[in-house]
């Protein structure tokens, strides 16, 4: 099978396939290993409900109502790319990473569409560059990096 069929249309980014146009896909550290997807599904945090503790009463009390909200949350990705050659890889990384940051207006609509998922972020970090081959060599280059996107209004 194809890498293009395997790959392709997993993570489109603002529209753009990411496997197709830069070489990048969701990649886990170790085989068997979830954390991506463990990241994209994990629940927000709830905003803290505010609590009235009167000192001559047992416990403390609460509105009748209590109105859920969600706080921002931060979802760590793990991207690997690959390129056939050095230059082709450096080229994609460098574009891939100046996407991100730029974004549509600093905005990315990150779709996940086997999830049906849609997360509404921006670039708040990027960490955990590790290279998979070494690129003072010629030949197929590969390497896997971690991005931090800030989620402001979490759709879980």
């Amino acid at each position: 099978m194809a890498m293009d069929a395997i790959l392709g249309g997993k993570v489109l980014v603002n529209g753009t396939d990411i496997w197709k146009e830069y070489g990048v896909f969701l990649a886990e550290k170790k085989r068997g290993d979830r954390n991506n997807l463990k990241a994209i599904m994990a629940p927000a945090k709830t905003k803290t409900h505010v609590a009235v503790d009167i000192r001559e009463e047992d416990g403390e009390k609460y509105s009748a109502v209590l109105d859920v909200r969600n706080q921002a949350r931060d979802v760590k990705l793990t991207f690997a790319l690959y390129a056939g050659t050095r230059e082709a890889w450096l080229s994609q990384y460098r574009a891939f990473i100046a996407f991100l940051k730029q974004g549509d207006d600093g905005w990315l609509d990150i779709r996940f569409p086997d999830l049906d998922l849609t997360l509404h972020v921006f670039y708040k970090d990027g960490s955990d560059y590790e290279p998979l081959t070494y690129l003072w060599q010629a030949g197929k280059q590969a390497s896997r990096f971690t991005v931090i996107f800030r989620e402001p209004k979490p759709t879980i």
